[in-house]
Formats: structure tokens, C-alpha cells, sequence
């Protein structure tokens, strides 16, 4: 049985730990283990201002967190803390998609339907909150997910990380 509840700013360094598994544990077979590592060390992690907000939620097996994930009011695309750039201003529900955010498993609960349960639980909250679309951008591994969940390409990304490591994105969307 799974449950899911907001994610506490008190466990962060725990949520920041599966992060990591997930980011390089799921990456095999869409990045290379160099990509998987640099896009984990720099760009993956908390955003606390979604903790704050109450968007972002923890999935737990009993006791155990086993993935993360939320949507955001906010205008940052994606990244943790230590990653984010730009604008973090709340959007216009009339007129702006809602964007999904950080979505992580636990890679030995992969493909056991946490990421849809997460997605689910995220389009109903945005929705409630007057949104009529929502937008996020995928790593390589997310894509699959987020297709099944009508999700639709809007445009390629390429991310230029540190030591000349470009990491494939993509920019999705679908009306809710």
C-alpha cells in the first residue's frame, strides 16, 4: 500500500538521497553513466520552495519514502536548489500552464506505478488550483511516463553541464 503526503523540509537530505539513487539508478539506456552523473550532481535536488508551497510529495511504503515528485505554481522549469535560474514568480493559472516537477523513484520500485500515482495525484491538485495545462521538462527516462499520461513534445532541450556534457531534455505539455 502506498500513500502519499507533502514532503517535510526535515527530510530533505532524505529525499536528496534518492534523488540520486533515481537519477543515476533509472538513466541506464537513455544516458551514458557520465550524462547520468552530471545531471544528477548538477541539476537534481530538492526545490524547497515547493516543499514551502505544499506541491512537492513524498510516496511512502509503509515508513519508507520510495519516490518524490510534485507541480509547481512557480515559473522555474526544473532543478534543485543549487540549479535554479531565472524567474521563480508564481504563474497565472487564467493564462499559464501549472508545471510538473522533480519526479524520482526508487529504482528497486521502479515500474511498479509510483510515477503515475505521483502524476495523477499532481494534474488533480493543479487542476484544483485553476489550472487549465501544465508543462514540465523531461529527462530521457520521464518521457515514457509522461507520453502515457497524454503528454505531447513541445521541444527539444539540450543542456550544457560542466566538462562539455550536453543532457537531452524535453519540453512537454498537455491541457488538463
Amino acid at each position: 500500500m502506498f500513500t502519499i503526503r507533502p514532503a517535510r523540509m526535515s527530510e530533505k537530505a532524505q529525499l536528496e538521497a534518492l534523488i540520486a539513487r533515481s537519477g543515476i539508478g533509472l538513466a541506464d539506456g537513455f544516458y551514458t553513466p557520465q550524462e547520468a552523473a552530471a545531471v544528477t550532481r548538477e541539476v537534481f535536488g530538492v526545490d524547497s520552495a515547493l516543499v514551502e508551497d505544499g506541491t512537492y510529495f513524498a510516496v511512502e511504503e509503509g515508513a519508507t519514502v520510495v519516490a518524490c515528485g510534485g507541480w509547481s505554481r512557480r515559473a522555474t522549469d526544473f532543478g534543485g536548489d543549487g540549479a535554479k535560474h531565472g524567474n521563480d514568480r508564481l504563474l497565472d493559472p487564467a493564462t499559464e500552464p501549472a508545471r510538473i516537477r522533480a519526479f524520482f523513484v526508487e529504482p528497486a520500485m521502479a515500474r511498479r506505478g509510483l510515477g503515475s500515482l505521483l502524476l495523477r495525484h499532481c494534474m488533480e491538485a493543479a487542476a484544483q488550483a485553476g489550472f487549465g495545462s501544465l508543462e514540465l521538462v523531461s529527462t530521457m527516462p520521464g518521457e515514457p511516463l509522461y507520453r502515457a499520461h497524454g503528454f505531447a513534445a513541445i521541444e527539444p532541450i539540450a543542456l550544457p553541464l560542466p566538462a562539455g556534457v550536453v543532457i537531452r531534455l524535453t519540453r512537454m505539455g498537455r491541457s488538463l
